[in-house]
């Protein structure tokens, strides 16, 4: 097992990204990455992938995404190109939060990555024949620019990074799968909380919304994340109230109320566990 580090490929600290066409004629040895993701879409053959234990057949416009500390290989690779696309995990961060809300982008660049780390799990997304010539063209562009260095290129590459992203966010979201299922259910909780996480949400309702029961949401839940629905959603709500802590000068009480807490008094007690300190502390050492 070897460790792979994105200063192997670009010594830019300023802009972490690196993209290329990438060939296998042999096997290649089990390794892992260091903070950086990989999203990997097979150009052309196949070959058999390995991620942890677990060995799955991946062929030509298959798509998926490796999270850094996730040890994978390519074994038996049959005229086996692919592109690699590597870049720190802060550029997802970007994106915009009608994207954040995409069962689609939660399901690809979330949920698979965290979950094919902790358990046996084969790529769910495989691109169909009308959408190759686009991908195809994207791709080109995005590895001239790169390999170009003109004027303007790292905004350019961003802006197309975004635009690749939010196309295999809708395909994944339109394709039929089965053995996503589970994530297409978790993903819909997730796009439900992040997109109502201010109102007054309940258990029930957040099970209504992802077309499952609630004992179900909350064993899904514990088995990707390892924690609750509402300890999510809370801590949403506690990071919008640091920022708006840090950002406005609001009384304390208006952001519990913003930020979904009817008592103050439990809006602080429970920021206070979180962040370490009371949300007035939090305030006066920004």
């Amino acid at each position: 097992m070897s460790i792979t580090y994105l200063e192997w490929f670009t010594k830019d600290e300023h802009f972490p990204f690196f993209i290329q066409y990438g060939g296998h004629d042999e096997d290649l040895e089990l390794h892992k990455h260091i903070d950086f993701l990989e999203l990997v879409i097979v150009l052309n053959g196949n070959a058999t992938h390995i991620v942890n234990s677990h060995h799955s057949f991946i062929k030509k416009w298959d798509v998926f995404v490796i999270k850094d500390e996730t040890l994978h290989a390519y074994k038996d690779p049959h005229d086996f190109k692919i592109c690699n696309i590597m870049f720190r995990p802060e550029i997802l961060r970007s994106v915009g939060p009608d994207l954040r809300t995409s069962n689609g982008f939660q399901s690809l660049f979330v949920l698979e990555p965290f979950y094919r780390n902790i358990h046996a799990f084969d790529s769910s997304l495989s691109l169909p024949i009308p959408s190759l010539e686009y991908i195809s063209s994207l791709i080109s562009v995005m590895i001239d620019e790169y390999n170009g260095k003109q004027q303007g290129y790292q905004t350019l590459l961003i802006s197309k990074l975004m635009e690749l992203i939010v196309y295999l966010s809708r395909q994944y979201e339109h394709q039929e799968r089965g053995a996503g299922s589970y994530l297409r259910h978790l993903a819909n909780a997730i796009s439900y909380i992040e997109d109502h996480y201010l109102e007054p949400l309940t258990l029930e309702e957040i099970a209504d919304q992802s077309g499952i029961s609630v004992r179900h949401l909350n064993r899904v839940f514990q088995s990707y994340f390892q924690t609750t629905p509402m300890t999510y959603l809370q801590r949403l709500r506690m990071e919008h109230a640091s920022s708006l802590l840090k950002q406005t000068k609001l009384p304390i009480m208006d952001i519990s109320s913003i930020c979904g807490f009817n008592d103050s008094n439990y809006f602080t007690r429970q920021f206070t566990r979180i962040f370490g300190l009371s949300p007035k502390a939090y305030r006066t050492k920004i």
